[in-house]
């Protein structure tokens, strides 16, 4: 037990030199260009430049509806969580699942070794495998109830921009990391960084909420894109989906193959949320609690 708690503690201050050394560029561990804080400032303000040179909503004014609220939730999911217990609690979870596993003499989860492969295809293999496992989490958050409950705080944006991305209830992260961990940790990668694979990741999710008139063209049956996604978000779903459409997370491949892929129209002007959407918190910490606190 001394020893889960020592991980537990140091956790907390190990997080806090990591997020230090990312505000000062003053690690030595790796490339002063690899500093996800400034990437996603970086990418956030160019996408959100687009918006305002090209708008697809012309209407839709460059502090939207939830801006400021939205741009919290960017540090909040991306930073803060993990430095006031995330980190922590998962580094606890990863050293009890190792310890049990060792109990019935389990040492390497790794069934498929890839380390050997040439990077490129590493990180194709990385991407598919990830995307797919998140887009059949993402149907579970719209199917299984409780775990809609956390998923409404993403879908109470009402006016879309690429901020949204990353507006979504806590709880999601430790759901999606829960599920993906096992079928990731049994593929052997070599890679030892994979910060250019998530700052792509990053800017395809930003462009997917963003207010651009983009679709990729012959593309846009591989890459979810802002035409296609903002139907994800609308309020009244379409006849024989009362689940949701459009679930792709960087990979738009998934509906198409799976039949969840609806676009009935151009999608600009209609309106988003749920269905009592109005009752919803609108504060950070009314959301935050949301699913969690019963009324």
């Amino acid at each position: 037990m001394e020893h889960y708690l020592d991980i537990f503690l140091r956790s907390f201050t190990e997080y806090w030199g990591y997020l230090k050394s990312e505000m000062l560029f003053t690690y030595d561990y790796k490339p002063w260009w690899e500093n996800y804080l400034y990437w996603l400032i970086l990418l956030s303000l160019a996408v959100w430049g687009l918006e305002l040179l090209a708008p697809w909503r012309k209407g839709q004014r460059a502090f939207r509806r939830d801006f400021w609220l939205d741009a919290f939730y960017m540090f909040f999911n991306f930073f803060l969580l993990s430095l006031i217990g995330y980190n922590a609690v998962s580094n606890v979870a990863v050293e009890l699942f190792s310890d049990l596993l060792g109990i019935f003499g389990i040492t390497n989860l790794v069934a498929i070794e890839v380390g050997s492969w040439p990077v490129w295809a590493q990180f194709a293999l990385m991407f598919i495998v990830a995307d797919l496992i998140q887009w059949n989490v993402h149907r579970l958050l719209h199917a299984v109830p409780w775990l809609w409950e956390f998923h409404k705080v993403h879908h109470s944006v009402k006016e879309m921009g690429f901020a949204a991305h990353l507006r979504f209830h806590w709880m999601e992260t430790i759901v999606y990391k829960t599920i993906q961990y096992v079928p990731l940790a049994m593929i052997g990668f070599g890679l030892k960084d994979f910060f250019i694979l998530h700052m792509f990741t990053v800017l395809i999710g930003h462009l997917n909420h963003a207010n651009l008139n983009l679709d990729y063209g012959p593309l846009r049956y591989i890459l979810n894109n802002p035409k296609m996604h903002i139907w994800h978000h609308v309020k009244v779903l379409p006849v024989g989906h009362p689940y949701g459409i459009n679930f792709g997370i960087s990979l738009s491949l998934w509906d198409y193959l799976f039949g969840t892929a609806v676009i009935p129209s151009d999608g600009r002007d209609i309106e988003l949320g749920f269905d009592g959407d109005g009752q919803f918190p609108q504060d950070f910490v009314g959301q935050a609690v949301h699913g969690v606190v019963r009324k």
